[in-house]
């Protein structure tokens, strides 16, 4: 899991409460999760793995490859992803270029979801936006594979000050989670081929 919340530790995040819930199924179908917290890390701009001294990104890269399931978390600022997220995907773009022993992109035969918090309607744009990309570095996106709070267009509470919407978004993120892990455990017993030259 990628937080992609503005807000630096120990700050709390309304991002973070919706994705604890989406952690705790996963947990509950015998995933292993890592929560990393983008915004903490000193991620450099820019499309290569390595951006050179100080840069974070190549520690992130590398639970990535361990990982079969990706969610990213991303607040909703303007009805698009937050500048974080924005930045993840950059990086992650460098992915496009890597293979595995066998020819295929790495992000081949991993799951990847998306998560969205936010007091603004565009939702679903994010999650276009975040799933869209995902799938672009390869990474396979099953049906459902996401969950989103907020309480429609304009200003309003956030996820932590209000109830309401909570019995649906943990609901649908418990369906997120189990696509996820069935999805990553069919890849796991018949992979994806190398694409055909």
């Amino acid at each position: 899991m990628i937080n992609c919340t503005l807000k630096p530790s120990p700050q709390p995040s309304n991002t973070e409460a919706l994705a604890a819930t989406v952690i705790a199924a996963l947990k509950g179908h015998g995933a292993e999760v890592d929560v990393v917290r983008a915004v903490d890390l000193n991620l450099k701009p820019g499309v290569e793995t390595d951006m050179g001294d100080g840069d974070d990104w190549p520690g992130v890269h590398e639970k990535l490859l361990a990982s079969q399931i990706l969610v990213i978390a991303s607040p909703t600022w303007l009805g698009r992803p937050s500048s974080v997220a924005q930045r993840v995907l950059e990086r992650m773009d460098a992915m496009l270029g890597e293979t595995d022993d066998e020819g295929r992109p790495v992000a081949y035969n991993r799951v990847a979801g998306v998560l969205v918090t936010g007091n603004e309607d565009g939702a679903h744009h994010v999650i276009s936006e975040i799933g869209g990309g995902l799938a672009d570095i390869g990474y396979t996106i099953p049906g459902q594979a996401w969950t989103y709070w907020h309480l429609g267009p304009g200003p309003g509470p956030d996820f932590l000050d209000d109830e309401r919407g909570h019995d649906w978004s943990v609901s649908t993120g418990r369906a997120m989670a189990s696509n996820l892990v069935h999805a990553a455990r069919a890849l796991d017993a018949m992979p994806l081929p190398a694409p055909p030259s």
